[in-house]
């Protein structure tokens, strides 16, 4: 009999991630699409917000979902210490405010935006926000976790914007 680990399928490369393959292991994960958001917050000097593509559900009793910043991020310390966030799913067609976000980006400038009852920054028009209340931090690795109690929700009909191997896309409905 073969162990699991000596059954590889033609064309599959099997390896055990390490410092030495990070990039292979960074292109493995990114076969997996996820959805794009923007976390927003109101930091020490401002509004700040980062673009996102680790966020989660966790629970509906309560409501709970999950985001992960990277702790080389310049905003992640902000982001950890702030008591209120919102995070704001963006739909097929906001691939340019997920840019703005981005390193290099224009963050706000130019951007419609308010803030809500708890002080944090909120971009109208996106498919679906979160407004949230920090509920856990936990450490991770490179990354932390930051969990948080859903207080309001807003949500529109339309496409969600996705990404997948270091591209946007947006889903292909099949007839």
């Amino acid at each position: 009999m073969m162990a699991a680990n000596d059954r590889h399928a033609q064309g599959e490369t099997v390896f055990s991630p390490d410092a030495s393959n990070a990039r292979a292991f960074r292109s493995a994960l990114g076969s997996f699409t996820t959805g794009v958001t923007v976390v927003t917050a109101m930091g020490p000097d401002g509004p700040l917000g980062m673009t996102v593509n680790s966020f989660t559900s966790v629970s509906l009793d309560p409501p709970l979902v999950l985001w992960s910043p990277a702790k080389s991020s310049s905003k992640h310390d902000a982001f950890a210490a702030t008591d209120h966030y919102a995070i704001h799913v963006l739909g097929a067609d906001q691939d340019g405010l997920s840019a703005c976000f981005t390193r290099g980006g224009t963050a706000f400038a130019g951007l419609e935006w308010q803030l809500n009852a708890e002080g944090s920054p909120i971009i109208p028009g996106t498919l679906a926000r979160f407004e949230c209340r920090r509920f856990a931090l936990h450490d991770a690795g490179d990354h932390s976790l930051i969990i948080g109690r859903v207080l309001r929700v807003a949500h529109r009909e339309g496409d969600p914007l996705c990404f997948s191997r270091g591209m946007y896309g947006h889903f292909a409905r099949k007839a």
